[in-house]
């Protein structure tokens, strides 16, 4: 046996996330599902991922990206904001094998800790991202 240093995470602190292939890169346009007033939401920055050099950074469910309005009030374009993505047209493979895919691609406005912009969302929540943030889960009507 090794007596190098560790690598990874501390051992036994365990936080498992079923891999989900990352399909909104930077740059992608999404629907705005919460009722903060936003239609169509622009993709500037994916918070915490690593990538290969000359390949844009993308999102999955479940991830805190930010964003720009691209259409909605006046009040709210033309600055960057949090957002959380709760739905993906791309397949998720869930553990018992279940493949779901959702009609659009669609994000709900937040704030860094977790709050959100809106009071509703529109559809259904992708349940991997209701079990990451709490406050999304609350508020969603139906989470699949």
């Amino acid at each position: 046996m090794s007596q190098g240093r560790s690598r990874g995470k501390a051992k036994g602190v365990e936080e498992f996330r079923p891999y989900v292939t990352r399909s909104l890169p930077v740059g992608a346009q999404i629907v705005c599902a919460d009722n903060s007033g936003a239609k169509i939401l622009e993709i500037v920055m994916v918070q915490k991922t690593k990538t290969r050099v000359s390949r844009l950074p993308a999102a999955a469910v479940g991830d805190f990206v930010n964003v720009v309005v691209k259409k909605g009030p006046a009040e709210l374009r033309k600055q960057v904001h949090g957002a959380v993505i709760v739905r993906q047209k791309y397949p998720i493979r869930r553990l018992n094998g279940v493949r779901v895919a959702f009609e659009d691609n669609a994000a709900v406005l937040t704030t860094p800790e977790g709050e959100m912009k809106g009071t509703d969302i529109k559809g259904p929540v992708a349940a991997e991202a209701s079990e990451k943030w709490p406050r999304v889960a609350n508020l969603a009507s139906m989470v699949v």
